[in-house]
Parts: C-alpha cells; structure tokens; sequence
C-alpha cells in the first residue's frame, strides 16, 4: 500500500503552487465570430444564443467566466464579456466571439484576428 501511495502522489509533484496563477496571465489568442446562422439557438449552457450580446465561446473556460478581450491591432479596442458556449472547433482559433463583442472590438470585418484576453473573475 505505502508504495501505491508513493506513485500516486508524484504526478501532483508537478502542480503549480497556486492553481488560480494560470487564470492571472494575459493571453494572446486567434478569435473569429458567430452570429447568424446561430442566432436565437441554444447555447452549450443552455440559453439563447443573441448574436448582439456580448458573449464568446470557448473550448475547456467554465461557463460564466468573465474575460476581457482586446484587439491587437487595436488595443484600446476592448470588450468585457462571458464565456456561455464552447467552441470554436476550427483549429488554430481559441475564441468565437458573439457578433456584438467582435463589433466591439471591430473584429466583425476582419472574421478572424489576434487578441489578448485577461480573466475578470
């Protein structure tokens, strides 16, 4: 028994001290947005999908996760918003913003751009 305990714990060996260090990085992402084709469907979380909120989506972020988003190219450009659904599922992206948060940071035009996003919460 005493060496089952052994093993199991190494792998915890390797943890970060403070596991909530990770949700205090600035990350910088690729993003795209969604809107029509989803409008007024169900979200991941369960609610309506409202293009013009100010939402995004995320592969593995708990739902209700607060983000702040910015736009590279134009960092003064920035948006508050909530993670409410997951996606998106073309690789290399790691946000899909709703089209009011990418109207926001005037990502709508462009379709997929560079961003930083910081945790709120």
């Amino acid at each position: 028994m005493t060496k089952l305990l052994g093993l199991l714990a190494i792998p915890f060996l390797a943890l970060p001290v403070s596991a909530t260090d990770n949700f205090r990085a600035t990350r910088t992402v690729h993003a795209s947005w969604y809107g029509p084709g989803f409008h007024g469907r169900t979200t991941a979380n369960g609610e309506r999908y409202n293009q013009y909120g100010i939402t995004a989506a995320h592969k593995s972020l708990p739902f209700g996760t607060r983000l702040r988003v910015c736009a590279v190219w134009n960092p003064s450009r920035c948006v508050n918003l909530r993670i409410n659904d997951r996606g998106p599922f073309i690789p290399g992206r790691s946000l899909d913003l709703s089209r009011g948060a990418a109207d926001a940071i005037g990502l709508t035009a462009r379709g997929v751009g560079p961003v930083t996003y910081t945790f709120l919460n």
